[in-house]
């Protein structure tokens, strides 16, 4: 572990980041860009409301965090020794009262039917949805440290086929959980899509048999590398689109501009890059820019906070905001386990 990772609390500040993110773009998510400024004013000066609420995005990220730390605690994390708990957590969440934050259809479809003992994960997977619900809550998995290159990715691929089993929605979480890893360790935002980029290129064809068993065959692809090899290129696409857009970058514009609305995995994981990448250093901006945006604001800001934070640690959110982030004690739990 490096000084500056436990100087600067990545992991907690990416967990702080993830969910301050999200409770500024839930109350303006399905509003456009001009209804946002007549509502908030300034988009620069957005403020987090007095009691700031955040949606299923932070619960489910919350899920996969007390999922990962259950797995761990029992040894070596292996698919087996994850998924059992990524499904209890799971159920739990889709049974909890507190499941009322206009969760999204495909989690709700999946987690009605995981809670069939009998019934095996990968039947109730949904092979045709790559929305942006596992990649918004994968960041736990690119923050816990010790973690080979194939438990991460693994790891972050089984937790996603649960319930969104398409190839883009698979690839989308891995590069997001490597999005995270890679800046917990430093990396430079500058270099940050060359490095997603070449992770993506080097993971085309490479089907985790370990972690998704046959998931693929629910599937019309004649291999299971045809199938994991279309979710790593429509990732590859979005993310030639975010270099283009970074080369004359449009600040004051709403993101999804230029990397789509946020709703489908790829458009979520690339406008949440983009949101950091405009504002590297300066991470309240980075949430406001990304609060302030046409498409799924919540889970856009909530990947962009993930990354922000990251990046500059807990230290980068204000105390007073902070303070008042629903789940706190538990972000801050699971943060400073990781930050260890």
């Amino acid at each position: 572990m490096t000084t500056s990772t436990t100087v600067r609390k990545r992991a907690t500040g990416s967990l702080l980041g993830l969910a301050l993110g999200d409770a500024l773009g839930f109350p303006t998510e399905f509003n456009d860009v001009p209804s946002i400024l007549a509502e908030c004013g300034p988009w620069r000066e957005m403020e987090l409301p007095k009691r700031a609420f955040v949606s299923d995005d932070t619960q489910m990220t919350l899920a996969v965090g007390r999922a990962l730390r259950t797995a761990m605690d029992r040894g070596l994390l292996v698919p087996t020794s994850l998924a059992r708990p990524l499904r209890e957590e799971f159920v739990d969440w889709y049974q909890s009262p507190d499941n009322n934050r206009a969760p999204g259809r495909t989690c709700l479809t999946a987690c009605n039917l995981l809670k069939d003992d009998k019934r095996l994960w990968q039947d109730a997977s949904q092979i045709g949805s790559k929305g942006c619900g596992a990649n918004m809550r994968v960041a736990p998995i690119g923050l816990v440290p010790g973690l080979s290159d194939e438990q991460r990715a693994g790891a972050a691929q089984l937790q996603s086929a649960l319930t969104h089993g398409h190839p883009t929605a698979l690839a989308a979480s891995d590069l997001t959980a490597h999005a995270v890893r890679v800046l917990v360790q430093g990396a430079e935002p500058a270099s940050l899509v060359g490095l997603l980029r070449s992770y993506a290129l080097d993971n085309r064809s490479r089907y985790h048999h370990r972690w998704l068993g046959d998931l693929w065959t629910r599937s019309q692809d004649p291999t299971p590398e045809h199938f994991i090899a279309r979710g790593w290129d429509e990732c590859l696409g979005v993310l030639e689109r975010l270099q283009e857009t970074l080369r004359d970058p449009s600040p004051e514009a709403d993101p999804c501009l230029a990397a789509g609305e946020g709703w489908i995995a790829e458009e979520a994981m690339a406008a949440g890059l983009l949101c950091f990448l405009l504002f590297p250093d300066e991470p309240m901006t980075v949430l406001r820019r990304a609060a302030c945006s046409s498409g799924d604001s919540d889970s856009i800001a909530c990947l962009a906070g993930a990354f922000a934070g990251a990046y500059a640690g807990a230290d980068a959110w204000p105390t007073e905001w902070a303070d008042r982030i629903e789940y706190q004690s538990e972000l801050m739990t699971l943060g400073a386990l990781w930050d260890q």
